[in-house]
């Protein structure tokens, strides 16, 4: 990995940080899945999980750090590694997949989430359904995060790329 790689993944895990502490006032909208869908998609897996590991425990530090912080790791890393193989395979109408993907993403790091939380929670059922409205709010903010911030970052990757 070359220092404009490892300078690109601390960027956008600052920008991650930054643009999850700033809409904290809104339950589950923030830029942090999006950025890492865009990143695992265009530069790889791993800057993906390594964006995903920084951001969530570094915004934790600020927002409270519990046992839901690995969990929130753990679905981050599984949508990194799912928009890794997106990017790789999805060559048309990269938009249109990537606005839908960060939609159904957010359902997925809400049961991943889940999983993990409903041990102390009580019964999966009720929880994850009680999710449900937080994992729509997150959805949204995903879909509106993708068409704001896809076409400057991947311009941004480009770059890199050229």
């Amino acid at each position: 990995m070359n220092t404009y790689k490892l300078t690109l993944i601390s960027l956008l895990a600052a920008l991650c940080v930054i643009g999850r502490i700033s809409f904290q006032f809104l339950p589950n909208v923030q830029p942090v899945t999006t950025i890492i869908i865009i990143a695992s998609a265009m530069l790889g897996v791993l800057p993906g999980i390594f964006i995903a590991i920084i951001s969530t425990y570094l915004t934790n530090l600020f927002l409270g750090m519990g046992i839901w912080t690995i969990w929130q790791m753990i679905a981050w890393t599984v949508i990194a590694m799912l928009s890794g193989l997106l990017g790789k395979y999805e060559k048309s109408n990269k938009m249109i997949a990537f606005l839908l993907f960060s939609i159904l993403a957010a359902y997925i790091y809400g049961l991943v989430v889940n999983i993990g939380s409903f041990t102390y929670a009580g019964s999966f059922l009720a929880y994850y359904l009680a999710g449900i409205p937080f994992d729509t709010m997150h959805a949204i903010g995903n879909g509106a995060f993708m068409l704001i911030l896809y076409p400057i970052l991947v311009r941004l990757f480009q770059h890199q790329n050229g």
